[in-house]
């Protein structure tokens, strides 16, 4: 009987430690793309490869972004989102932000790739709405959150 309750114990222990190693926010963040980067100077002076932007939604905290551009096979391109960290007091408030896209491949076949951006870091305490000016798309994107 002792041999069956420490097996059971021993089985029972890892589910308890991963049970207390993860919390609701840290799996909500773990599950859609890269953060956005919110750094004044980088959004300033950051300069953009040529892209097309295709298609974008907003779901829950994931900002998705279907792009085109000419390359090889896509492998080398980065998309960065960056925030100027400026949040302008309207009703909603309002965030300006920058797709910033690098291709240094020289082929010219046209490829698309999609990407997924982790809006959570942009929410303003006090509101569960924002309005996400980004460069490019020509009317804000409304996002919401608890």
């Amino acid at each position: 009987m002792k041999l069956l309750k420490r097996f059971t114990f021993l089985m029972c222990l890892p589910l308890l430690v991963l049970n207390t190693t993860c919390d609701d926010d840290d799996m909500a963040d773990s599950s859609c793309g890269v953060p956005v980067v919110i750094d004044n100077s980088y959004y300033e002076m950051a300069v953009s490869s040529d892209f097309e932007l295709i298609d974008f939604n907003i779901n829950d905290d994931c900002l998705t972004v279907d792009i085109g551009a000419s390359g090889c096979d896509g492998e080398t391109w980065s998309l960065v989102l960056v925030d100027s960290g400026n949040v302008a007091e309207s009703s909603p408030e309002q965030r300006f932000l920058k797709l910033i896209f690098s291709n240094n491949e020289t082929c010219l076949a046209v490829l698309s790739q999609t990407r997924v951006f982790n809006l959570s870091s942009l929410r303003v305490e006090g509101t569960n709405e924002i309005l996400l000016n980004i460069e490019g798309i020509e009317t804000p994107l409304s996002y919401m959150y608890p």
